[in-house]
């Protein structure tokens, strides 16, 4: 039951870590699942202060998977599996909780010597600190209006 070990984890708050010269990242330990289970690390263009890298659990990942199968247009379906099958990897935590995060990845989201960890409660992201910086100033902005969608 390995994948039920990762999702019974609730990934919060924020995290800076050094990323070392291999371009490994510890997970805080309270995000590491008990059992060893492959995270996908995708790429992620989804945000307006660039790229990321989202790490999602088995579960997480299914559901992203369940969610493209679900598109009505075959051919949106395609670009979008081919996009994501091509900017994401499987990766598992080393003996010291850490991720390896491969170059042409770490490039991408301008990641190099440190690393900010965001908890997104069911999966996380990985940002530079200055993107990061970027996106707590933006969302800052939103907040207030998105707090009211909640209650």
């Amino acid at each position: 039951m390995p994948e039920q070990a990762a999702n019974d984890r609730t990934f919060s708050s924020v995290y800076r870590h050094s990323v070392d010269e291999k371009r490994r990242v510890p997970i805080p330990f309270r995000w590491r699942p008990e059992e060893s289970i492959e995270f996908t690390i995708i790429v992620w263009a989804q945000h307006k202060a660039g790229k990321c890298l989202r790490v999602m659990a088995p579960t997480q990942w299914a559901k992203l998977r369940a969610d493209i199968e679900a598109m009505s247009s075959p051919e949106q379906r395609q670009i979008i599996k081919r996009s994501i099958g091509s900017l994401s990897i499987q990766a598992k935590l080393d003996a010291s909780g850490r991720i390896s995060i491969p170059e042409n990845m770490a490039a991408a989201a301008d990641i190099t010597n440190q690393a900010v960890l965001v908890g997104l409660l069911d999966q996380f992201e990985i940002w530079s600190p200055d993107r990061y910086a970027t996106v707590e100033a933006m969302d800052a902005a939103e907040a207030p209006r998105v707090w009211q969608l909640i209650g």
